[in-house]
Order: C-alpha cells, then structure tokens, then sequence
C-alpha cells in the first residue's frame, strides 16, 4: 500500500486532481491512491464521488469543542487562527458539544481564556436538550451531573423526584447515588441521558464517559433511556435549526468517530474526523459509511474545507 491510509481501486470517471495514478505490476492496470498532504484522507471512490455530486453548496460547519478545538485548559495548535480564516468564508459555524462537566456560561470563559473568537448563541449543548426535555415531560430530575453544570437547570424543580437525568458526573457516580437512582426507575422513572459517551479525553489520558454508568442503569432495572446528545439525530437537527441550513448543506468536525462522525453522516452531514482528543488508531473504520476525511487535526480540516469544499 502506497502512503498512510491508502487503498487501491480502478478510478472512477472525472476522479479529482487529489488521486494519483501508478501501475500495479501484478494486475497489470493502472491503480490509484490517495496523496492528501495531511496524514490520511480517505482516498476517493465512486461512491464517494456520487455522494459528493449529490450534495448542495456548504453552507454550515459544526464543530465540536473537546478535543477538536482544545483539550481541557490548553488549545489544539493553530485551532485559534484556523477558526479566523474559516469564519473569513460565508460558511456559518456553530459548536455543538456533549460536555456535562460545566455549564455554558462557565465553557464559553474557558474558550475565551484560550482566545478562541466564539459568542454563547453559537453553541449548543446536551445540557441544552436535556432542560429542553425535561420542561417538556415536565418532571422534577435526579440530577446526575457535575455541580458545575447544575447553572443550566437553575428554575427547574428537583426536590421529590419522579425523574432521573445522567451526564458525566464523576464525583458522584458512588453506589449510593446510584443505587438511589436505580429506585426511582424501578419504581417507573423515565431515564435520561444526557449522552452515552463511552470515554473522553483527559490531560492525563482517557477517562470513563457517562455511557457505561447509563448502561449499568438500563441493565439492572430492564429500562431503556432517552437519549439527548450527539450522537441522536434530533441532537443535530436542533443544531441546525438556528442556521436555516439542510444536514446536506453542512459539515461536522469531530474526534469522536460514533458520536460525532457516525451520528452527523446518519442525518446526511460530511463528517470530518480529526486525529487529536480521543481519537484512537483505525477509529475511522468503526463507522459506515466511513468519515468523509480523517485528518491530522482541526487546523488540516479547515484546509480541506477551504480547498475543496467551497
């Protein structure tokens, strides 16, 4: 195999300048391979191909924030500057993230801390949808979440609960918390998720998401839970409706190959997968369709974005 990530296939007709032609001795024809000046980018296919000829301008870039824009309190290099020049176009961006560990208001202080030029109308968060669900079952939650989150429930009623809302809390994901919302469910509380990640990107490595904990719940009370974030398709849609963009109009960038990747392609987004936060070796043949571009980071997407997608 020729270069990182390539794979041979006969070219399909009016393939792009980006795959070069060589021969393969043993077939005797011509072979192809992809030659992305960044690590890996899928080489092109037909179906590839068609799939692009299908789609309407870009319109819309969602971008996820953990470990594609920065990594806790320190920045992916050259995520600042690579955010100017895609804002330079007439792409609409928009950040959608499944952070529970702290509120919106407290995420945006962070980003602006790492000099990152982004507004709180411009992200959308699980902890959003999960108010949003809430007021909307109106129920009083059991919330499970980290105490800096618990900004984005202010109003909502939580004394005697009849519901139980899980994110990623990990100071108090304790037997006896747990065992406390296993009651409730079995006494007939609907379970929310807030999302079902099954890991995430630390300073000191990769950490347990909520995902396994939400599982435990499901298993031990036979209950299946609602859930909220990335990589459900309402979770993208809601994403979307602000912008006036169609799935087919806008592009995801994200680490995560299932909740960010998977779950954007299945509403008919291109999905980008950036090699940086949690993202691990072949993670990109996890999802099918495979992610439109796996690329070294967020910086190598917005290249490709403005090379060849505008």
């Amino acid at each position: 195999m020729r270069g990182e990530g390539a794979r041979r296939f006969r070219r399909a007709p009016g393939a792009p300048a980006v795959v070069a032609q060589g021969w393969s001795a043993a077939r005797r024809r011509p072979w192809f391979f992809g030659t992305c000046p960044w690590t890996v980018c899928r080489s092109w296919s037909p179906s590839r191909e068609w799939r692009m000829a299908a789609r309407r301008a870009l319109r819309a870039v969602l971008v996820d924030l953990n470990g594609t824009l920065h990594i806790e309190d320190a920045a992916v290099p050259g995520a600042q500057e690579a955010l100017k020049r895609l804002r330079g176009t007439s792409v609409m961006v928009r950040f959608v993230t499944n952070t529970t560990k702290e509120s919106k208001r407290d995420l945006l202080e962070r980003l602006k801390k790492l000099e990152f030029d982004i507004s709180e109308d411009e992200i959308f968060t699980s902890l959003t949808a999960a108010r949003n669900l809430v007021e909307q079952k109106q129920v009083r939650p059991l919330l499970l979440v980290d105490d800096r989150a618990l900004p984005d429930f202010k109003g909502i009623q939580t004394s005697d609960p009849n519901a139980v809302v899980i994110g990623l809390a990990p100071e108090h994901f304790h037997y006896q918390t747990l065992n406390q919302a296993f009651r409730l469910l079995l006494d007939g509380a609907p379970l929310i998720a807030i999302h079902k990640a099954r890991y995430y990107k630390r300073k000191d490595g990769l950490a347990l998401g909520p995902g396994p904990f939400v599982t435990a719940l499901e298993y031990a009370t036979d209950t299946k839970a609602t859930v909220v974030g990335k990589p459900e398709k309402t979770f993208f849609l809601e994403a979307l409706r602000g912008t006036g963009c169609e799935p087919e109009e806008a592009v995801m960038i994200g680490d995560d190959c299932r909740d960010d990747v998977g779950g954007a392609q299945d509403v008919g987004m291109l999905g980008i997968l950036v090699k940086t936060g949690k993202y691990r070796a072949a993670d990109e043949e996890k999802v099918s369709p495979p992610p439109y571009l796996t690329c070294e980071s967020f910086p190598h997407a917005v290249d490709h974005i403005l090379q060849h997608l505008l």
